[in-house]
Formats: structure tokens, C-alpha cells, sequence
């Protein structure tokens, strides 16, 4: 059985709207609801899945079809996503 956990509201910064391929987002989105955590470290991984026990915040790493660096932070309340460039944060 895979693990999954509640996303909240899904949102996009500008920035990332413009320049992300959209098709690499959603498909990103999927796999950090699904616990694949992308292009994080193994701390970080280790970190996400202790998250999803104690509920807090849920971070991922990504690259779209053009290389971009994208990450996915999901609150600690789990009541927003956001997807969002690293110059975003």
C-alpha cells in the first residue's frame, strides 16, 4: 500500500507559474503526495517521513523537462502546497 497524505490547497508562486513546464509540475505534485521526495537528500527524506508522523512541514525537490530546479513545501497543518522556484523562498 503506498503512503499519501493530504496536500491542502495546491498553489503556485508567480514566478514558478512562468517558467515551469506545467506537465513536470503536476506530475511532481503526484509524487510528493505519493512520498517520493525527488531530488532530496537522504536527511531530508528521513526528515519527511518523521514529518508525516508528527505533522510538520513536508519539503521536496524537483527538476521539470527543462532542467529547472522547482521545490514542493506542504505546511505542517497540511492546509496549502505551494510549488515555488528556490529564488522564491
Amino acid at each position: 500500500m503506498s503512503r499519501t497524505f493530504s496536500l491542502g490547497e495546491v498553489v503556485i508562486t508567480a514566478n514558478a507559474d512562468q517558467v515551469l513546464d506545467r506537465d513536470s509540475v503536476l506530475r511532481a505534485i503526484a509524487r510528493h503526495k505519493f512520498c517520493d521526495w525527488g531530488e532530496c537528500c537522504n536527511e531530508d527524506k528521513e526528515t519527511n517521513d518523521t514529518a508525516l508522523q508528527n505533522v510538520d512541514r513536508v519539503f521536496s525537490a524537483y527538476r521539470d523537462s527543462n532542467d529547472t530546479k522547482f521545490w514542493i513545501i506542504t505546511e505542517a497543518d497540511r492546509s496549502a502546497t505551494t510549488v515555488l522556484l528556490p529564488a522564491d523562498y
